[in-house]
């Protein structure tokens, strides 16, 4: 088996280059997400803030109309087309922007594929019903996530028997494999260790610290840690104050390997990962 990482990621019709760490940008179309519930819900305030994420340099927006957060209520599948396809439709239309869709939804990956989607990002890792097939015949890269249970419950009382990575690890290995076996090729899929989903403070940090140990899988890395909890538990900050503290986390799991971060503070976030990546580069440039 090839375990190198792929580093470029056909997405519909782009084309993502991962030879250098990247930037996705979040754009949440919920009224309850954690951090910006309500702010995006209208579609044409969500295109302004996906205009400026682009400006700001963002790769790729990831659009999201359901939330996930601790405690988060489902909705149902029409709610869900009726918040995310006419944003990833006109995302498309009106910038050619390269976009993916936060879902779980079988429906939802069929429609926004359809809509012009370039990638599927999936908290549950294609588990839910239907949810595979889907993502075969669209012909996307999917993301696979670690998470144990749902949003609902997933943080009542995280436990492992074994170190957190070895976990994380072990577990999206095992959904790799059971995704090749389902039909969607190994070079289209993505990993996210799921920073957040089922997981202590403790839990979190000893998860970034040895994320190197993901990086055995042989597939590009996507982190979001953007204004979470880890964060304003360490620094005790409320979220609309940490976006210190998620700089030095981009910056340390760019170190450790990631090539997409999911942020809510796109610029910060592209000054902060660059100039990572020319130390690591000893100062090497890319286009």
């Amino acid at each position: 088996m090839d375990t190198r990482t792929p580093t470029h990621l056909p997405c519909g019709r782009h084309r993502l280059d991962l030879s250098f760490p990247r930037i996705m940008g979040i754009l949440n179309v919920t009224p309850d997400s954690f951090s910006d519930g309500g702010r995006h819900a209208v579609p044409d305030d969500a295109l302004r803030h996906a205009e400026q994420m682009l400006a700001e340099g963002a790769a790729i927006i990831d659009v999201g109309g359901e939330s996930t957060r601790p405690g988060a209520e489902p909705v149902s599948v029409q709610q869900e087309l009726d918040r995310v396809v006419p944003v990833v439709e006109a995302l498309v239309r009106e910038f050619d922007a390269l976009v993916s869709v936060d879902t779980s939804t079988p429906e939802v990956i069929e429609a926004t594929a359809q809509a012009g989607a370039g990638m599927i990002n999936d908290v549950r890792n294609l588990r839910r019903e239907g949810a595979l097939s889907a993502a075969v015949a669209s012909g996307l890269p999917v993301c696979l996530m670690h998470m144990l249970g749902e949003p609902g419950d997933m943080q009542d009382d995280p436990r492992y028997d074994r170190p957190v990575e070895e976990a994380v690890a072990a577990f999206l290995a095992e959904r790799v494999a059971a995704c090749e076996a389902g039909g969607l090729r190994r070079e289209r899929m993505l990993l996210d260790p799921g920073f957040g989903f089922a997981k202590s403070v403790e839990h979190n940090l000893r998860l970034l610290k040895h994320m190197d140990r993901l990086g055995e899988l042989g597939l590009p890395l996507l982190v979001g840690m953007s204004r979470k909890s880890m964060i304003g538990k360490v620094l005790e900050r409320p979220v609309e104050e940490r976006l210190s503290g998620g700089l030095a986390l981009s910056a340390l799991a760019v170190e450790r390997g990631a090539r997409l971060l999911r942020v809510h503070d796109v610029g910060p976030h592209v000054d902060a990962v660059n100039m990572t990546w020319a130390v690591l580069e000893e100062g090497s440039t890319h286009d």
